[in-house]
């Protein structure tokens, strides 16, 4: 989560009723690098949610999921093991066990946030999800080796994926220099690896909204990890774009944070985006609140993901799924655009195989799928106004509620994304 918007994101408490799975169970997810999508089948993964109450047993009622992020649930270290040595599990047994019945197998916990009994700094934190001292490093390196030690043996079976660290580059979520967030990469990366060598282990998120936080800390972070012989299997960022910002933008601090890893030389992981949203509100007056809605929602949603496909990575987790909340620009919940947009997607890709996106006279995007042996290609712009795509092969043209009609003169006007089969 972006540092102002957070210190009501743990608060917040809509409960959804549980009903039966949308997904079948997926299976432990394998690795690809990012580079060279094009050819991959589109999994279910892809579609990565945040759920709130999550940890009381919610679950949205009519939305596909393919994996899930315990984020602002209450599975912190802080939250589980409040005092040295005593683990309470009930909320990340709860999270897990949910997201399990629901046919969701594929589970990311962040391993974040450190105790007060820990912590080197107990005024670090105590916003964003984060307890009082949770943004603090572990006085003693042993009792964060205790703690990775113990949610593995725990839930080994069940966690196929442990992140690092919560936005790490943001003093909200962490006082430590890269090369001690470097060493807690390479403890943790250790004892999962020995435990569970099929654990995914994937970086600490860094946000790049915030340029300055993350130049000065990222780039330095990579060189620490290097020395270490880059012990992940998965670069993560956040790339929540600045309030007045458009998936465009979104596209180019992804890319800002793919150049970075590039000229650190870091070898070639899967990239996942673990967090992202519009519209969020500061730092600053130059940030206000922004609501997006209607169709623009449905497309930005759409193309969090498209995009996301384009840019090589193979995870995208929204934040998030709850009742209306002013905190988000697009709302998640079931029955909006943006929720709409989402399952509609969901339907159209996975499971079809990606053959590329290609932008032509830097607008006019249109990305290829085959779904047995039949070729299909959603179209959108990079700008968000209309245009006009030709030369469309295809007889139907679909839209992000799910509506389909016929496909006339081989052409269509869009600002999409839209399905052209």
């Amino acid at each position: 989560m972006i540092v102002a918007l957070s210190a009501a994101a743990a608060l917040m408490g809509t409960v959804f009723v549980a009903q039966p799975a949308n997904a079948a169970p997926t299976a432990r997810p394998d690795l690809r690098p990012s580079a060279g999508l094009t050819g991959q089948v589109v999994p279910a993964s892809l579609f990565g949610m945040h759920i709130a109450n999550l940890e009381f047993g919610a679950w949205p009622a009519d939305l596909p999921i393919g994996s899930v992020r315990l984020w602002d649930n209450q599975t912190t270290w802080a939250r589980i093991e409040k005092s040295q040595g005593n683990f309470d599990w009930t909320n990340l047994r709860t999270s897990i066990n949910t997201a399990k019945s629901k046919g969701v197998n594929d589970i990311l916990m962040v391993l974040a946030g450190t105790p007060a009994w820990a912590t080197d700094d107990p005024a670090a934190g105590g916003l964003a999800g984060v307890d009082p001292g949770g943004a603090g490093f572990p006085r003693d390196l042993s009792w964060w080796d205790s703690w990775v030690n113990a949610v593995v043996d725990n839930f080994g079976n069940d966690i196929t994926a442990y992140q690092i660290w919560n936005e790490a580059n943001l003093s909200t979520f962490s006082t430590a220099s890269p090369e001690e967030m470097a060493q807690l990469t390479k403890r943790a990366y250790d004892i999962i690896k020995r435990k569970d060598p099929t654990a995914i282990v994937v970086a600490p998120s860094t946000g790049t909204r915030l340029r300055g936080p993350f130049q000065r800390f990222y780039p330095a972070y990579l060189q620490e990890l290097g020395k270490l012989g880059w012990p992940v299997d998965v670069w993560s960022a956040h790339t929540y774009p600045a309030s007045l910002g458009t998936p465009a933008d979104r596209a180019q601090l992804a890319q800002l944070w793919i150049d970075t890893l590039q000229a650190a030389g870091a070898p070639d992981r899967p990239l996942w985006d673990t967090e992202n949203n519009f519209g969020l509100k500061g730092p600053g007056p130059q940030n206000p609140d922004v609501d997006i809605e209607g169709r623009q929602a449905a497309d930005w949603v759409a193309r969090t993901y498209l995009d996301g496909l384009d840019l090589g990575m193979s995870r995208v987790y929204w934040y998030r799924f709850e009742g209306p909340n002013d905190l988000w620009g697009i709302q998640m919940y079931n029955g909006t655009p943006g929720a709409q947009a989402y399952k509609t997607l969901y339907d159209w890709i996975v499971g079809a195989t990606f053959q590329g996106c290609a932008t032509k006279r830097g607008n006019l995007t249109t990305c290829t799928f085959d779904r047995a042996g039949k070729r299909f290609r959603i179209v959108y712009t990079q700008n968000g106004s209309r245009a006009k795509f030709t030369r469309l092969a295809g007889s139907q043209v679909c839209t992000l509620d799910g509506a389909c009609t016929a496909l006339r003169k081989k052409s269509l006007r869009t600002s999409g994304p839209v399905l052209v089969k």
